[in-house]
Parts: structure tokens; C-alpha cells; sequence
């Protein structure tokens, strides 16, 4: 008998334009001791699936047919009383977003025990025993004393081991994890899948696992479940699947697969990806956003990174002799030349987001000084002085959706820094600027009077670079922009930014924990760990022959993809 069986299962969204099927006559089964991936673009109904299982679907979404059972038991359709005797005790839920399933209001310990005591009855100095051994489990340094503090006090990937260690609390049959290993670096996310792995081998408890990175999946999974627009378009062996795939969207997936063991001038598109777009090309002596790139006196490196010290104050007081602080960055220095791409890695909490924050100006380091074309950005006190330099540096933001007014239009959202700038002389020019920069990221001009939310996960992402693009920059610092990208929509906006970067001369700071991404789309790559910078080579010098221990074993945790190569799934016949 199969652990989790899903019948037929079909999932409706009414609407006032009608109904949308966001899953079709779906039907798998997962058996003890058995990971399952379940893989597939944002829409492709992968999380939706979970969600249903657990009976956890937003209004007004609802299973309009067919069965789910755990072990021989009809789980679909229960009470919302009876169906707490499941959630927590019998399946715990990895959650794909971190702050948005943690209190805010509440420590991390008290969540945890809360979830310990109600589905194993222990008492709550037992629970709080328990509590930190989970914290230890997954990879919380100090779990002592990080217990005791609230979610906003960890980075994105420590909140999602807190996610993690509550899903396991309660010591579940069936694990469901969405996205677990989205906000998490190399050596983290290793020790967390072997961390599921060993649940499910020791404790002979089911996983399934929902992921964009086909890296995990050839790794991880026993069998894979390939979703496209709410069908399930193959199912199988993972080997089989990956090195034999049947459909054409399977390919697809595997041709966009960042290649880890050697560099390459573009990520591979297929034309089976209906997204896949390229930008128009410009010429850049006469557009509007090379008017920019004229010759400059100056030889040196574009930007300057000296000695950044930079440390936050974790314990507060009067006295300053009682204040604790974490640093966040030691005596950090590197520089990065005009034209190139630098690229920094390490696990989360090493500091690589905050020296980027010190860059553009959102953090005041405690010493040291940041210099852009030779000029002490650091000494610069009024915000008249700042501005000149704040419009040749831009960010891309993770998330690009918190990045971005929702009530605004996205015309607005992209027009808005050429305004504060004063970049344009009127209206009508501001109108084609940004009708020009919509094209050029493959959007359409047409697309401006739309809202954020009406655009996905990708389609997002190209706004904020239209957005960053707007003040014609010459730095454009990257801060994880494709981590929660699907696989194939990350190829594209790769590429994208290799093709800006080759037209413009455009100079990119870009974090990543994502090697097989810094791979293809780096010149040089710094090493941080705990707020250091511990070594600094060039891409394929590091990747062939790192020199620090800690360079060695986050190369050695790369998932490595075991399956046909991209360049082979791409040659396929579709």
C-alpha cells in the first residue's frame, strides 16, 4: 500500500472570466522510505498539488474531483477539524517562503515548541530540548541562544531552516517541501537533503519534494513528476527520466540546466518554452542608453571595496560595554574593473548582500571606504553630493516583487528613477524611453499600462532590469536575481544581462549562491565566509583549482546535474 496515493486529482479556480483548471486528472503515488520530485515552471500546478494534500488551497480554490489517501485513508474532503489530526503529526509542510510562515510576533522557540507539544505530547522542558537538538539538526550555529530570538533576526536562508526543523517537529510520515532549498547556499542545502534523505532511509518516511533546481532532483529523488500547465506530461525513474526524457518539455527543462563543468557564451533556449524571448538589439552609439558610455580619464578600477568593516548590534543597551553586535563584514577589500563581471559567494549570513547594500549606499560601513572611479563615496555627506553616483549604480533585487509599488503601473515603476534623475526633458521623451526599455527586455511596450501582480516571476525580474536600466548606469549590483527563477526562465534572463553587459560595457557585481550560475556568468568570484573575504580568482581558476579549504568543499557540495547534457537536450528533436 502507497504511503500518499493522489486519484484523478483535478484543482478548479473559479473566476468571473470562468474556470481555470489549475491541475488536470492527476494521478501518482509516493511509498515510504521514497523522495519524489515534482518539477515544472511558476504556474505548472506543482505547489498547488501540495497545498490540496494538506487541504491548505487559498479560496477560492477547491479539489473538483478525485481522491487523496494516506495510507489507504481518504484525506480529501475531511472537516477542517479533522484534517488538524494530519497537518503537522502525520505530514509536515515545508513552506516555500520563510517570513510569510513564521510570526512575526513570536520567537523562534516558541514556535517550535508549540508545534512539539501539540502533536507529540511532550512537555514543554522536554519540547524545548527537543527544540534545539532540531536547530543543532539543521545546521543553526549557537542554537542556544538563535532560539530565543524572533524570525526578522535571521538571514532568508537561516529562516529556512527554522521552516525546515518545524516541519520535522512533529516526526511526520510524509514530508512535503516546496521549494526547500530556494534561499539556501551549497552547504547548507547539501546538509538539509541529507538531512530528508536520511529521514526517509532511517525513519521510512515519504518526501515529496517540489523544486525548480534539477541539480537537487538528479541527486535527491527516486522518481520524478514532470508537471507543464497543470498536466503531469511524464512520470518516472529519475535516471531515466533525465537521461531519456520523452516529452519535449522535459528537454526543455534539461537544456536550460546551468552547465557546471564548463563555461559557456549563452544558456541554451528551446523553442518549446512559449516565454522564451530575446531582447531587441540597439545600436549603441546612437540609442538613448549608451549616450552613457563615453570615454573616461580615469584607469583605474571602476569600484573599490577597502578594508569594509561593518558590524549590527544583535543585544542593545545603555551601556556599551553590555551591547553585543555580529560582524557582518571584517576588513573586507576587493576591486572590480570596468566592463567585468564580479561575482561573490557564500553561504547566507557571510555578508555578501550586505557589502552590496555598503556599495549602493543603504549601509554606512563602521570603517573603511567604498571608492567609485576614484572617489570616496564613503566621504560624500549630502545627498546632493550622493546623487550623481547613486544613478550609475543600480540594484537588482531578489525578490521583484516586494521590490515594486503594486498600486503603481509598470510604466510608472520603470519611469519613476528617470524622473528623480531629471534624465529626460518632458513627458512624451520619458514615454519613449520607457516604451524603449520594455522592448529591449523582451516585454513590449504594450505591457506598461499593466500592474505587477498581472506579470510572473520572470516577466517581473525583466522589469526590475528595465527599472535598474532606467538611469543609464554603468554598475549594476545583482543581488540573487534568479534565485527564485524556474530554470528555464533563469536562462533567459541570463542571458539577458550578458547581452546588456556585451552592448553597454555595463559593469555587474552579482551575488549568487548558486555556483553553477557564477560559473557561466563571472570574470573573477570572491569567496566570503562569516563576514570575510577569503579568496578572490578568476572563475575557471577557482572551479579547477581552489586554494582556501572553504573554496574546496563549496565546489565539492555543487550538486552536480546527472543527466544528458544541456547542449544534448537541446539538439534533440522536439
Amino acid at each position: 500500500m502507497a504511503l500518499l496515493e493522489v486519484k484523478n486529482l483535478r484543482i478548479e479556480y473559479p473566476s468571473r472570466h470562468g474556470i481555470f483548471a489549475a491541475v488536470k486528472n492527476l494521478s501518482f503515488s509516493i511509498e515510504r522510505g521514497e523522495i519524489v520530485g515534482v518539477v515544472g515552471e511558476s504556474g505548472a500546478g506543482k505547489s498547488t498539488v501540495g497545498n490540496a494534500v494538506i487541504d491548505l488551497l487559498s479560496p477560492p480554490g477547491h479539489v473538483a474531483s478525485g481522491e487523496v489517501y494516506l495510507e489507504g485513508e481518504l484525506i480529501s474532503g475531511l472537516s477542517p477539524e479533522k484534517m488538524r489530526h494530519y497537518r503537522g503529526a502525520r505530514i509536515g509542510f515545508i513552506f516555500q517562503d520563510p517570513m510569510t510562515s513564521l510570526n512575526p510576533l513570536f520567537t523562534v522557540e516558541r514556535q517550535l515548541v508549540e508545534t512539539i507539544t501539540t502533536n507529540l505530547g511532550l512537555s514543554v522542558d522536554e519540547a524545548k530540548e527537543r527544540a534545539v537538538s532540531l536547530m543543532e539538526q539543521v545546521g543553526i550555529p549557537d542554537a542556544n541562544v538563535r532560539i530565543k530570538q524572533y524570525p526578522h533576526q535571521f538571514s532568508g536562508g537561516m529562516r529556512q531552516r527554522v521552516v525546515i526543523a518545524i516541519a520535522l517537529a512533529g516526526e511526520p510520515d510524509l514530508i512535503i517541501a516546496d521549494e526547500p532549498t530556494t534561499a539556501l547556499d551549497v552547504s547548507i542545502q547539501d546538509q538539509i537533503l541529507n538531512l530528508i534523505r536520511e529521514l526517509c532511509v532511517k525513519k521510512n518516511v515519504g518526501c515529496m519534494l517540489v523544486t525548480h533546481d534539477m541539480g537537487v532532483v538528479s541527486n535527491v529523488t527516486d522518481k520524478i513528476a514532470v508537471m507543464y500547465r497543470g498536466d503531469l506530461v511524464e512520470f518516472g525513474e529519475t535516471a531515466k527520466v533525465l537521461n531519456t526524457p520523452e516529452h519535449p518539455y522535459t528537454r526543455s527543462l534539461i537544456s536550460a540546466v546551468p552547465r557546471s563543468d564548463i563555461k559557456l557564451d549563452r544558456f541554451p533556449l528551446v523553442s518549446y518554452i512559449e516565454e522564451a524571448v530575446d531582447m531587441k538589439p540597439l545600436d549603441v552609439k546612437t540609442h538613448w542608453l549608451g549616450q552613457s558610455q563615453d570615454q573616461r580619464s580615469y584607469t583605474g578600477p571602476l569600484l573599490s571595496v577597502e578594508n569594509v568593516n561593518l558590524r549590527f548590534v544583535t543585544k542593545d543597551s545603555f551601556f556599551e560595554s553590555r551591547r553585543e553586535y555580529v560582524q557582518a563584514s571584517d576588513d573586507v577589500s576587493f576591486d572590480v574593473h570596468e566592463g567585468e563581471t564580479f561575482g561573490l559567494v557564500g553561504e547566507s549570513g557571510s555578508g555578501k548582500s550586505t557589502i552590496a547594500r555598503v556599495i549602493a549606499g543603504l549601509y554606512p560601513p563602521n570603517s573603511g571606504k567604498v571608492t567609485f572611479e576614484g572617489i570616496d563615496l564613503t566621504a560624500l555627506k549630502s545627498e546632493a553630493q550622493r546623487r550623481p553616483i547613486r544613478r550609475q549604480m543600480q540594484m537588482v533585487f531578489q525578490n521583484p516583487y516586494s521590490s515594486m509599488n503594486p498600486r503603481m503601473k509598470v510604466q510608472d515603476i520603470i519611469a519613476e528613477p528617470i524622473r528623480f534623475h531629471r534624465l529626460a526633458e518632458n513627458e512624451s521623451q520619458i514615454r519613449m524611453i520607457v516604451g524603449d526599455l520594455l522592448d529591449h527586455v523582451g516585454l513590449g511596450r504594450a505591457s506598461g499600462i499593466k500592474y505587477p501582480h498581472e506579470f510572473s516571476g520572470g516577466q517581473r525580474q525583466r522589469i526590475s532590469i528595465a527599472r535598474a536600466l532606467a538611469t543609464r548606469p554603468r554598475l549594476l549590483i545583482c543581488d540573487e536575481p534568479t534565485s527564485a527563477l524556474d530554470v528555464s526562465v533563469q536562462a533567459q534572463i541570463l542571458n539577458l544581462l550578458k547581452d546588456l553587459q556585451q552592448e553597454l560595457n555595463l559593469t555587474m557585481l552579482f551575488i549568487s549562491h548558486d555556483l553553477p550560475v557564477i560559473r557561466q556568468m563571472c570574470d573573477r568570484i570572491g569567496v566570503m565566509q562569516k563576514g570575510t573575504l577569503l579568496e578572490v580568482a578568476k572563475t575557471e581558476d577557482l572551479f579547477t583549482s581552489p586554494q582556501h579549504p572553504y573554496s574546496k568543499k563549496l565546489i565539492s557540495l555543487m550538486p552536480e546535474f546527472k543527466g544528458m547534457s544541456a547542449l544534448e537536450a537541446a539538439a534533440a528533436p522536439q
